[in-house]
């Protein structure tokens, strides 16, 4: 299912998997993130109690690197705990890092198993509608928010994705990769 969705796609359903686990959430739509894609909220306390970092990465193991920069962030405002979600997988490192540092550290099948066994029928089905909604499989552009476009290139070469609001915003998703 995973490969089958864009990355805003992919952060919708982890933030709909934190909401159906009793979170308040509030994600980020577009943009620099700071290293958050979804705060989570508890009626409990005050502030958000933890962070959610979402990859939508393919083939590409999440390594220590990227956890450790999870890690400063939660430092930043003081959070104990986050959960970075991946559809990839995990080095050995970032895994033993992720556990020594309070990071819950979910791949895309550790993510398919909690919405296969955790998740009520109902709850199934309204994952995979949030999954496949709209133009699912075509990619948005990080800073604007918006769906992209498939571009060739006018000297020649591949093809990619490219924001449609180009020149003003010059991101592009060659089709080989995957947004994060």
């Amino acid at each position: 299912m995973f490969s089958e969705i864009e990355w805003r796609r992919f952060e919708a359903v982890c933030e709909a998997l934190f909401a159906q686990a009793g979170f308040e959430t509030r994600g980020q739509s577009h943009g620099a993130d700071g290293g958050v894609d979804i705060w989570l909220h508890s009626k409990n306390a005050t502030g958000p109690v933890a962070v959610v970092q979402c990859k939508h990465w393919q083939g590409k193991a999440v390594g220590v690197k990227e956890l450790r920069e999870f890690f400063g962030v939660m430092a930043s405002h003081g959070l104990k705990r986050g959960t970075y979600a991946t559809t990839s997988t995990y080095t050995a490192e970032a895994r033993n890092f992720a556990k020594a540092n309070g990071i819950s550290a979910m791949d895309g099948a550790a993510l398919l198993g909690l919405i296969t066994t955790q998740r009520t029928p109902d709850q199934q089905a309204a994952l995979l509608e949030i999954a496949y909604q709209g133009q699912f499989w075509k990619p948005t552009c990080a800073s604007c928010g918006t769906k992209m476009v498939e571009r060739t290139p006018g000297s020649g070469g591949a093809m990619f994705w490219g924001c449609v609001n180009y020149p003003r915003c010059r991101s592009r998703i060659y089709k080989t990769s995957r947004a994060s």
